[in-house]
């Protein structure tokens, strides 16, 4: 079991209380059921979680607003660092609460990303060549600003919100085996592994560039990976977080990887099968489908989180 700390910090009670909180501000999305066939999985009965279509175009918004509706927020008002879909949830957030936020970016963020950042009237800054860069100029703005820093996935707030995922989705499928979830810092693994608890088998989907939560497990603890892959600005920090870690390891059934490949395959087939243009990030958990590399059971009940969509790219080739 995780440590009492986090047990207390991330429980289903708290993220059903947080839900009820950030309910009126977030969209409830949709989940489609496929048929096994469709994704090259025949027999296994597929459900697709479509969180790309949540305001700012990403799960991130969810724990975004976790911050901003349940702490103190000071005068400079929010910092983030992000690959740029938290910093777009966060920019969200903060023109719907009308606090001011200043947001801090790697070079390797997408257009699309930065424009949404911009479009949504945050401050930007730009520089370092990945998440790691953008971070430490964070910490560095919020102790000479005193703006409030919201961690895109290493503190409890952000855990919370996104578990509120694993609650809709609990819902709207109840009787799922299985949830395919894509890995980066691990704050939405994290959330969902705290809400199901084991009720559902929880697997890990990250990039074999990009391996953070692989590492941690083969190294019993948060280290450094490596950090490349095409959806490197969505999942590709150094580590995966210090607090979600001790929930994957009592919740997360196993994680696998998928090549960069893969995960331009699962893009085509969203948009061949349902005309839904996903972003790298958002298409790498049902890469471990098309891939193989997660083989489900002939009655297996699977769910992926399409977890978002703020991309540019519409010709996968």
């Amino acid at each position: 079991m995780p440590p009492i700390g986090v047990e207390t910090l991330v429980t289903p009670d708290r993220i059903a209380a947080v839900d009820a909180i950030i309910g009126p501000y977030i969209r409830r999305t949709p989940t489609i059921a496929l048929d096994g066939v469709e994704i090259g999985t025949p027999g296994a009965r597929v459900s697709l979680k479509l969180e790309l279509l949540q305001h700012a175009g990403s799960f991130k918004t969810r724990g975004a607003f976790t911050h901003l509706l349940t702490r103190e927020i000071p005068p400079a008002g929010v910092a983030a660092a992000s690959g740029g879909n938290h910093g777009a949830a966060v920019a969200y957030a903060a023109m719907i609460r009308k606090v001011p936020a200043r947001i801090f970016v790697p070079t390797v963020s997408s257009p699309a990303k930065i424009q949404r950042i911009r479009d949504y009237g945050a401050d930007l800054w730009i520089g370092g060549e990945r998440y790691a860069d953008a971070l430490t100029a964070s910490l560095d703005w919020v102790e000479a600003s005193h703006a409030l820093s919201v961690h895109a996935f290493d503190e409890p707030e952000t855990l919370l919100g996104q578990g509120t995922l694993a609650l809709e989705l609990e819902r709207q499928a109840p009787d799922v085996d299985t949830v395919l979830v894509a890995v980066g810092g691990g704050g939405l693994i994290g959330g969902m592994a705290a809400w199901y608890q084991g009720r559902a088998r929880i697997v890990g989907v990250e990039p074999f560039d990009a391996p953070t939560l692989t590492e941690a497990i083969k190294h019993g603890k948060p280290v450094d990976a490596p950090a490349g892959s095409i959806a490197a600005d969505s999942l590709a920090p150094r580590q995966v977080g210090q607090l979600m870690f001790p929930l994957a390891q009592a919740y997360v059934d196993r994680v696998v990887c998928v090549s960069d490949d893969d995960i331009r395959a699962a893009q085509r087939r969203l948009w061949q099968t349902l005309r839904i243009v996903a972003e790298p990030g958002g298409a790498t958990a049902l890469a471990a489908l098309i891939s193989g590399r997660y083989v489900p059971a002939a009655d297996e009940h699977v769910a992926v989180i399409v977890s978002g969509g703020n991309t540019t790219a519409v010709d996968f080739g």
